[in-house]
C-alpha cells in the first residue's frame, strides 16, 4: 500500500491494486454564500476543475474518490451549485469513475450527480483495501479492518503565533490512529482490533479556511470520532502540504508558539 499526497496541493493518491486520487472538501458553491455574508466572489469552479484535471493528467487515476461536501449550502441547494456541479463532476467522471463519500454538505447531491457517478454510504467503504469516510458520522464497521483509513471534514491546519500575537496558519496532513477502547464502546461486535493508519485530509477549497488542531481540543472539532475520544489527538503527526513533518500535535503545543484559547464552561 502506497499513499502519495501530491507535493503542495490538498490531494492524495493511493495505491495498491489500483491507483486511486483522493479529494476532499471541495465546497463548490461557497461564494453564493460568501455573497450573502457580504463578500463578492466570481465562480471559482472552472479554476478548480483546472486544477483537479492537472491532478488526473499527472497521475492519470483510476478512480476518483471524493471525501465528502463537494458541495457548499445548506440545508438549501443554491442555484450556482445546481448549475455547475452536474457539468464538475461530469468532467471528472470523463477519466475515471468516481466515487462520492457524502458530507454533511451534501445533502439532495443525489439529484444532481451524472453517469459514472457513485454515491455510497455517508458513514463510508472500503476501496482496494483503504476505506474512506468524511469524519461527519461514525465510520463503516468495516472500515476498521483496513489498514488505512482516510477521512476529511475537520480542514485541518496548525496554526504558529509569535510573542506579538501576530499569527500564520497553514493546512496540513494529519496522520494518526483511532483508540481503540471508544470504538469497541461504541460497536457491539467490532472483531479483531486491526489499528489502522487514519490520515486526515486538508480542506480542497482555500476559502473554507481550517481549524488549528494545536488550538483545538477534541470536544472542539467535528464529527463523533472527536467528541467521543475516538481518536489520539496529542500524538497525531501533522505535515505541511509541502511534506514538511511539524511534528505531533503535542510537542507543537509545547513549543511556545501555540496561542491560548479562552474556553467557556457552559455546564453550570
Amino acid at each position: 500500500m502506497i499513499l502519495n499526497p501530491i507535493l503542495n496541493e490538498p490531494a492524495l493518491v493511493v495505491e495498491n491494486s489500483i491507483r486511486a486520487l483522493v479529494i476532499a472538501d471541495i465546497h463548490l458553491g461557497i461564494e453564493w454564500d460568501l455573497y450573502f455574508s457580504g463578500i463578492s466572489i466570481p465562480s471559482q469552479v472552472e479554476k478548480r476543475k483546472d486544477r483537479i484535471c492537472g491532478y488526473i493528467n499527472r497521475v492519470k487515476p483510476d478512480r476518483i474518490v471524493l471525501l465528502g461536501d463537494i458541495k457548499h449550502n445548506v440545508p438549501k441547494t443554491s442555484w450556482q451549485e445546481k448549475l455547475e456541479i452536474p457539468g464538475f463532476l461530469g468532467t471528472l467522471a470523463s477519466f475515471a469513475q468516481v466515487d462520492i463519500v457524502p458530507g454533511n454538505h451534501d445533502g439532495d447531491i443525489g439529484y444532481l450527480i451524472p453517469e459514472k457517478v457513485t454515491i455510497r454510504d455517508m458513514r463510508g467503504f472500503v476501496l482496494d483495501g483503504v476505506g474512506y469516510f468524511h469524519g461527519h458520522t461514525w465510520p463503516a464497521v468495516e472500515l476498521l479492518g483496513a489498514s488505512h483509513v482516510i477521512m476529511s471534514h475537520n480542514h485541518p491546519a496548525i496554526r504558529l503565533t509569535d510573542p506579538l500575537g501576530h499569527g500564520v496558519s497553514e493546512p496540513v496532513w494529519i496522520r494518526t490512529h483511532f483508540i481503540e477502547k471508544a470504538f469497541r464502546e461504541h460497536y457491539d461486535k467490532l472483531g479483531k482490533w486491526i489499528d489502522p493508519v487514519v490520515i486526515i485530509m486538508p480542506a480542497f477549497n482555500e476559502l473554507c479556511g481550517g481549524i488549528p488542531f494545536n488550538e483545538s481540543i477534541r470536544e472542539e472539532l467535528l464529527g463523533p470520532v472527536f467528541s467521543s475520544h475516538a481518536i489520539e489527538l496529542e500524538k497525531a503527526r501533522a505535515f505541511l502540504l509541502d511534506g514538511t513533518d511539524l511534528g505531533t500535535i503535542g510537542s507543537i503545543k509545547n513549543l511556545g508558539v501555540t496561542r491560548a484559547r479562552k474556553r467557556y464552561n457552559l455546564r453550570k
